[in-house]
């Protein structure tokens, strides 16, 4: 992996995942936690998370084979999957939708909000899933592509988990319309990223070729 692949690599994680955005979800689902308890909370749920996407960084092409998806196919399906995941950072829809999976637990003490929803769906969502299986997969897989995806991988889940440590002074210092001018922008940088992927995907299947020779 070169040195732009993995930018691009973290890039892609760091926004799908979004740790910024899970900072005042994980303020929510932990609410009257002691520090020791939150701590517990939030290590778990990264250790599921980076269970799952692991999984799906060292089988999901198997997986795919499997069901007979060819990985063209996937990047463009991915790419269309990432660019909803911008549209919904672009217009609020997935902060919302977030909020609304947090209210569902902050009434009931016993609940352990770390699996669910904090590991599945906000951290290892269908698009974080959806980027392991693109970023390790193509003509470039191999062991050690493999093992800087998942290094990569673990950044972005180590930024997870400093913002996780950090949640309340940067909630203080953002505010609300400082956590939605950063929101935005990383949409707008995924949506670019997602379009790439669609553009590999059918430059894969040899669409793209044929466009060109159209012209």
């Amino acid at each position: 992996m070169s040195h732009s692949e993995a930018i691009t690599a973290f890039v892609t994680l760091f926004v799908v995942v979004d740790p910024i955005g899970l900072a005042p979800i994980f303020i929510a689902l932990t609410l009257g936690m002691s520090m020791r308890q939150r701590l517990i909370v939030g290590l778990r749920a990264l250790a599921v998370s980076a269970g799952l996407m692991t999984l799906f960084g060292l089988f999901g092409d198997k997986i795919l084979s499997g069901l007979g998806i060819t990985l063209p196919a996937f990047r463009i399906a991915g790419g269309m999957l990432l660019f909803l995941t911008a549209l919904d950072m672009l217009f609020e829809r997935r902060t919302q939708r977030r909020e609304g999976q947090s209210q569902l637990h902050e009434e009931d003490d016993t609940v352990d909000p770390s699996v669910f929803p904090l590991a599945t769906p906000l951290i290892a969502g269908p698009g974080a899933l959806a980027a392991m299986i693109l970023l390790a997969g193509g003509t470039a897989r191999s062991g050690t592509r493999l093992i800087e995806v998942h290094l990569v991988m673990l950044s972005v889940l180590g930024c997870v988990f400093v913002l996780f440590l950090l949640a309340t002074p940067i909630e203080r210092l953002l505010g609300r319309t400082g956590t939605m001018v950063v929101t935005r922008l990383l949409g707008m940088l995924l949506a670019a990223l997602a379009a790439q992927f669609i553009l590999d995907g059918l430059r894969g299947a040899g669409i793209v070729p044929l466009l060109n020779a159209a012209r």
